[in-house]
């Protein structure tokens, strides 16, 4: 798989360049040239390699629940992340957990890059929740519905796999991305981590004792210990050539992590394509088809659970031989991909308009324009394509830089923080009232005065992601808290991202 020059999978803290208009912060946590915009191609401390580049499964801790308990436990220390341990400190971890549970940032790339790192920080436990794990669990259910299974689990495993409810999880993941043998070793040992007499059943045939596994199932079943569904694809996987000539098992409605392992286990692998996000990564590996690995990389990518760079590799894999639909967006991309690594501007100029409508139309504007953004910047394309890439090097990381090369119009002057006062486009006069003197809501400084950072933040997220889709009250009062919180860099991204996106309906 080609490893596009253009695009960068290192870690990266984007710096904030204070220009006009800075922000008065309302908390001393944040200095100006530091904001905490993480995405999940940095989601690992600085010195360890991704998850996926390694074979290696960290040990599993195996630990009686400390007294500051596990809410706090992360991937990224702040030094890494800029936020303050005492981040979730003064609030409750209920609160905390519905809040990340009603998080959808899924319009909103920069929101996204603000939730991992939420996710994703080493902080303190909250003052009521030293002996739950319910806001662990929390955020570890948030990062397996966005697709970021591997960075689930890896937070799993430093928290250490202590209780039921983590192992379940644990195991739901490690099913989904094909690493379950080292959760069944350790369920082999201590048992009384799962509730699911199928899930230890599953665990004991894999070790090789088939027998036991048999006598098992015969006792679960007989005391109604697990589901129809359950024994039929277990019985067809401990003796497949008892079921030789049986016909195919309808898969059940709420399909789980365990039966859908075992129906490709079995042979009658499901389609993941009606599934839940976390399904996706099952296609991305080289054994399923071509069409199949785009539209699960597609899919992940939309979240940010997939970087760019590899979503690239599997567009340029090989050449399409249909037409249409997702063949379209493939053929759009290889050929600018092709104008692009032979520096043709008049190939660039051509192809440019295909693959931007292209990556419209896939919902993956910000992942096309972190990949061609920056080189873009340094080109002059003709024609359409002349705006086109503006509006894809304003949407990249180099977006400030973006401004200065270009017009000095409204979209230019909010990239360094400095929008025209009054614009006639009533969502572009609500952004500029959040860079031009509008405080933070009563209802968010109250949550400040009490100490309450990360749910501060957590609610201008959900007022932001309220204003994307059209409250122009919640956008300004998001915009402008997100600025008082020091978060210049969400702010600016996420509202670049909604005057440049938003037009796509």
């Amino acid at each position: 798989m080609r490893i596009n020059p253009f695009i960068s999978c290192s870690f990266l803290l984007w710096p904030t360049v204070v220009l006009a208009n800075e922000p008065l912060s309302a908390i001393d946590w944040l200095t100006q040239t530091q904001t905490p915009t993480v995405t999940l191609e940095m989601a690992l401390p600085s010195g360890e390699a991704p998850i996926s580049e390694s074979n290696l499964v960290p040990d599993v801790a195996v630990t009686a629940l400390g007294k500051t308990g596990r809410g706090g436990v992360g991937l990224l220390p702040s030094s890494v992340t800029g936020l303050p341990t005492t981040l979730w400190r003064a609030s409750s971890a209920d609160v905390l957990s519905q809040l990340i549970e009603a998080q959808d940032t899924s319009e909103l790339p920069a929101l996204q890059a603000l939730l991992y790192t939420l996710l994703l920080a080493e902080v303190d436990t909250p003052i009521d929740n030293h002996t739950r794990d319910d806001l662990l669990l929390a955020r570890i259910d948030k990062l397996v519905e966005l697709g970021a299974l591997e960075q689930a689990n890896a937070l799993i495993e430093r928290a250490g796999v202590t209780s039921p409810d983590l192992f379940e999880r644990w195991f739901n993941v490690t099913l989904l991305i094909g690493e379950e043998a080292r959760a069944c070793d350790v369920l082999a040992t201590r048992p009384s981590l799962t509730r699911s007499y199928a899930a230890r059943i599953f665990c004991t045939a894999r070790a090789g004792d088939w027998n036991g596994a048999a006598l098992m199932l015969n006792t679960a079943k007989t005391l109604d210990l697990i589901s129809e569904q359950e024994d039929a694809l277990l019985l067809r996987y401990l003796d497949p050539n008892l079921f030789e000539h049986e016909p195919l098992l309808f898969a059940q409605t709420d399909t789980t992590p365990l039966s859908f392992r075992l129906h490709e286990a079995i042979g009658e692998p499901l389609p993941t394509a009606s599934l839940p996000r976390p399904y996706a990564h099952a296609d991305l590996r080289s054994s399923a088809g071509w069409k199949a690995q785009l539209e699960a990389g597609e899919k992940l990518a939309r979240t940010g659970a997939l970087p760019g760079n590899h979503l690239l590799g599997i567009y340029t894999e090989r050449k399409p031989a249909a037409s249409g639909m997702i063949w379209s967006r493939v053929s759009a991309i290889q050929a600018l991909d092709k104008a692009m690594q032979a520096n043709d501007l008049h190939q660039i100029s051509a192809t440019l308009p295909p693959a931007w409508r292209a990556m419209q139309e896939a919902r993956l504007e910000v992942t096309f324009a972190n990949i061609y953004g920056p080189a873009l910047l340094h080109l002059k394309p003709e024609g359409d394509a002349a705006s086109i890439a503006r509006k894809i090097a304003l949407l990249s990381p180099d977006y400030e830089l973006a401004a200065q090369l270009g017009p000095q119009d409204f979209l230019a002057g909010l990239a360094i923080g400095d929008p025209p006062r009054t614009p006639t486009d009533a969502t572009a006069r609500a952004i500029a009232d959040a860079f031009h003197g509008a405080g933070v809501p009563q209802s968010l400084s109250t949550h400040l005065a009490l100490g309450q950072l990360g749910e501060v933040i957590l609610r201008a997220m959900l007022l932001l992601s309220q204003g994307a889709e059209g409250d122009l009250q919640a956008l300004t009062d998001a915009l402008a808290a997100l600025r008082a919180l020091g978060l210049e860099e969400t702010a600016r991204r996420a509202a670049l991202q909604i005057m440049i996106i938003k037009a796509r309906g």
